[in-house]
């Protein structure tokens, strides 16, 4: 038989049983990139070493400023607290534990951890209720609903020191032509001394109308990305079923939103712990700080005993503790809601 021209060219020679051979048929799945039964054979892509020197460049500054100005200096934090640093930053005169209890026998820190408490367990709830209304009604909405998503938004982009300032400096400010004042003189109310006012204690209504606004919109969004998240068939087997209005909100919205609930209610008691800017800043008084404030949060009273009083090993003593009452919170907290449990 007359072999076809190019046919051992492309097979090789071939060996006693007659199949071609194992150089040639390796060259062919090397050149194809496919095996003998006609599957793609995986390919690991290879990094070379240009590839290895743009990744270095481009994430070492990222990596050593990571390093330097978070891990070296909260390692640094934890050594300063365990040592007698007044006045300087340097390590040297360790004391162990002693800071710790100092901190816990201080009427004051434990005063503003009683303080921080009662703020939490009335701005949590508080906030959470605000979001999860402003986003139900926002989903409502069928036009504009970006325009006012975005409205909401904007406050949350607001810095808290400007914000603050804002709230001091006009809303606030406890003159006759301030606009809270102003206000309440349409009604005949008399002008009131706002930060100042200790019996009964009317700064609470600056420090919470302040978070609101700061804080509403950004949770809201979250509120919203869980409602859209839901499937129209659900509530629309719902209606079917009769379920409308605060049964259905019970019964199927809310139940669908936990995921987002919890996680909400996680972020909401660290931020309430970690408030810090509109504290010092609505009741500062100048380089002295907050010390003559009526309410104080342990991180107002953490900053005064570092910058003011300069014991850096009792401040820094006092943020871990801090750390270990904000990580014991959210344990417990995870515990109930089970933060992570999968739904079923």
């Amino acid at each position: 038989m007359t072999q076809k021209p190019g046919r051992a060219a492309d097979s090789g020679p071939p060996h006693a049983d007659g199949s071609p051979d194992a150089a040639g048929s390796h060259e062919g799945r090397t050149r194809s990139g496919r095996s003998r039964s006609g599957g793609a054979r995986p390919t690991r892509p290879r990094v070379g070493r240009s590839g290895w020197t743009a990744f270095v460049v481009l994430t070492a500054p990222t990596l050593i400023g990571l390093g330097v100005f978070k891990y070296v200096a909260i390692g640094w934090s934890f050594l300063l607290s365990l040592s007698d640093a007044r006045g300087t930053i340097a390590l040297g005169s360790w004391v162990g534990l002693e800071n710790y209890r100092t901190l816990l026998a201080d009427e004051a820190f434990r005063g503003s951890l009683i303080q921080i408490l009662v703020f939490t367990a009335f701005i949590v709830p508080v906030t959470f209720a605000a979001s999860l209304g402003l986003a139900l009604l926002v989903h409502r909405v069928r036009r504009g609903r970006a325009l006012l998503r975005t409205t909401f938004l904007i406050p949350a982009a607001v810095s808290y020191v400007a914000a603050s300032l804002l709230w001091k400096m006009s809303l606030f400010n406890g003159l006759p032509a301030g606009i809270a004042n102003t206000i309440g003189g349409w009604f005949g109310a008399e002008p009131v001394a706002w930060l100042q006012s200790t019996s009964p204690p009317l700064y609470w209504v600056v420090l919470v109308t302040l978070r609101l606004w700061l804080q509403v919109g950004f949770y809201m969004v979250l509120f919203l990305a869980g409602l859209q998240a839901i499937p129209r068939e659900v509530n629309e087997a719902a209606a079917l079923d009769g379920a409308t209005g605060l049964r259905l909100l019970t019964r199927i919205t809310l139940p669908m939103l936990r995921n987002t609930s919890v996680a909400v209610l996680m972020l909401l008691f660290i931020a309430a712990f970690q408030a810090f800017d509109e504290f010092y800043n609505l009741f500062s008084i100048g380089l002295s700080g907050a010390g003559t404030a009526p309410v104080q949060t342990p991180l107002v009273h953490l900053y005064n005993t570092a910058m003011g009083s300069q014991n850096y090993g009792l401040g820094s003593a006092g943020a871990f503790l801090l750390t270990a009452v904000i990580v014991g919170v959210t344990l417990v907290q995870g515990r109930f809601t089970g933060f992570g449990r999968s739904g079923e």
